[in-house]
């Protein structure tokens, strides 16, 4: 995702944003919020998702790469 991550978001863990995005989407789903609080949260919870897959890209690359050390290394 290329969307901007507001700067809060991005300093947070990827533990502390996905039970962040977790809180966000049981509030959304309990509904009850105003129109204007709903989209408020909508748009953190894309961010945090965003922010969550970011995370998990990045770790998925450092294990490709460490399996390639290792192949590389296993080879000799």
């Amino acid at each position: 995702m290329n969307e901007q991550i507001p700067t809060d978001i991005a300093a947070l863990s990827y533990e502390k944003a996905r039970d962040e995005l977790i809180a966000v989407v049981n509030q959304l789903e309990t509904g009850g919020a105003p129109l204007e609080a709903s989209l408020a949260l909508w748009e953190r919870g894309e961010a945090l998702a965003a922010h969550c897959e970011n995370w998990l890209n990045g770790v998925s690359q450092r294990l490709e790469a460490a399996r390639a050390r290792h192949l590389e290394n296993t080879e000799d």
